[in-house]
């Protein structure tokens, strides 16, 4: 490939399109790790551990680590923290909640995209899947903050930190929420941000696994909701991800300028006591 480049076969943009379309490295012959879907797409490979031996999770974490800086991980049990750990060795474990993991290796840090993302849940009980989000959009360059525990049973928690996230001009927002489900339509009503819906499986009784959240969601009555499968933190931060980087590229020497006008603005002297 490189030869038919050096020949002026191939454009540097071609041949970046073959390395990306090949870039498929077979592990022990059960798995194949997407070693170029970063280049691809801007968003890394995230391995489901549920499922999997420990050990075999492990593995193919550290390995894309190795390959391209970073492993991500879901759904994590104590058992596959534990193996983790271990076949770590000197690479960096960060932990997302208590079942998402980014393994590093030393020195490397993704590639800055300028895109910004705000994540909000309406409880504490929405953080293990909102963190799956916020590992996903962090390993892929976007500059992320969370709110968290602003839910509608308390509406007026949510409106300082929605007034600083639209002040920051985040890009976009992925909004968790349990039980009714509510939450994501609300902001959705109040930015001119794309709004990632997350519905998660807390509740009681009836719809208590995230089926009346998932419901709500689609039936909001603000028009232009996003919304993902129930507890699919790693599908909203891609989707997240997707449009942050955008707006990010649009905003570099030479691009388009993005959307920059917020449609909220922060009073003088606002500041959010819930965001990080």
């Amino acid at each position: 490939m490189l030869a038919r480049l050096r020949a002026g076969e191939l454009t540097v943009d071609e041949a970046l399109e073959e390395i990306r379309r090949t870039q498929l490295v077979e592990l022990a012959g059960q798995a194949r790790i997407d070693l170029g879907r970063t280049a691809r797409r801007g968003i890394p490979e995230v391995v489901l551990a549920s499922g999997k031996a420990p050990a075999a999770a492990a593995r193919l974490i550290v390995t894309l680590a190795r390959e391209q800086g970073q492993g991500l991980g879901s759904r994590l049990s104590e058992a596959h923290w534990t193996a983790v750990e271990q076949a770590a060795g000197d690479y960096e474990v960060v932990r997302y909640g208590p079942g998402a993991a980014l393994v590093r290796r030393p020195g490397f840090e993704p590639d800055a995209s300028g895109g910004r993302a705000g994540v909000i849940t309406a409880g504490t009980s929405d953080l293990p899947v909102a963190e799956e989000a916020r590992m996903v959009l962090e390993a892929a360059g976007v500059e992320t903050r969370l709110v968290s525990d602003v839910g509608v049973a308390g509406l007026h928690r949510l409106l300082e930190p929605l007034i600083e996230l639209v002040a920051w001009r985040a890009d976009v927002l992925v909004v968790a929420a349990g039980m009714d489900g509510v939450l994501p339509g609300v902001v959705a009503g109040l930015v001119d941000a794309p709004v990632v819906g997350l519905p998660v499986s807390t509740g009681y009784g009836a719809g208590g696994e995230g089926e009346a959240a998932l419901l709500t969601m689609l039936q909001s009555c603000s028009t232009g909701l996003s919304v993902v499968n129930i507890d699919n933190g790693v599908g909203a931060g891609a989707a997240a991800a997707l449009i942050a980087r955008r707006a990010g590229a649009g905003r570099r020497p030479g691009r388009s300028p993005g959307r920059r006008t917020p449609a909220v603005r922060s009073r003088p002297g606002t500041r959010s006591r819930s965001s990080s």
